[in-house]
């Protein structure tokens, strides 16, 4: 899968950041902005699990959708992802306590099987919004910096 973006005015931020000299500031911010734009494959990731979701199941999978940061062995790195709350293991025999209920079986659903079709919800979420989550970032971004430089 090939995605392809465009960020602009990124002098400006990087003259921001120079100004702002203090990288826990500028990691907080980014993670905020980041949370923020994810936001927006999150709630397409849900709506697009209400479409296929079965009405006859207590199991909700767009209920266990959700943001979560990621780990980095940088530390000038933010990671955030977009999953369905309790993963895809089938080895623990008590998942967890999910508000919708034991969704394990999402990945069936979004990569197929030999016996199933894969009807994919979490891929087109982001393939769909890449644009709309990099300029949300970017704006959040730029604004959180600016909200720290006035109080210096």
């Amino acid at each position: 899968m090939s995605v392809e973006f465009n960020i602009e005015g990124l002098d400006e931020v990087q003259e921001k950041l120079k100004r702002l000299a203090n990288p826990r500031l500028m990691k907080n911010a980014a993670r905020r902005s980041a949370r923020k734009a994810m936001a927006i494959v999150r709630d397409a990731a849900r709506a697009n699990a209400k479409a296929i979701d079965d009405p006859k199941t207590a199991e909700k999978i767009w209920k266990n959708i959700t943001i979560a940061t990621g780990k980095t062995r940088n530390s000038n790195e933010v990671v955030m992802r977009v999953g369905v709350r309790g993963g895809a293991s089938f080895s623990n025999p008590n998942p967890p306590k999910t508000s919708g209920g034991d969704t394990r079986h999402f990945r069936w659903l979004e990569f197929g099987s030999v016996h199933n079709p894969p009807t994919p919800f979490m891929r087109p979420a982001l393939q769909s919004n890449i644009q709309a989550v990099t300029n949300s970032f970017a704006q959040n971004f730029n604004t959180a910096i600016d909200k720290e430089l006035a109080k210096l």
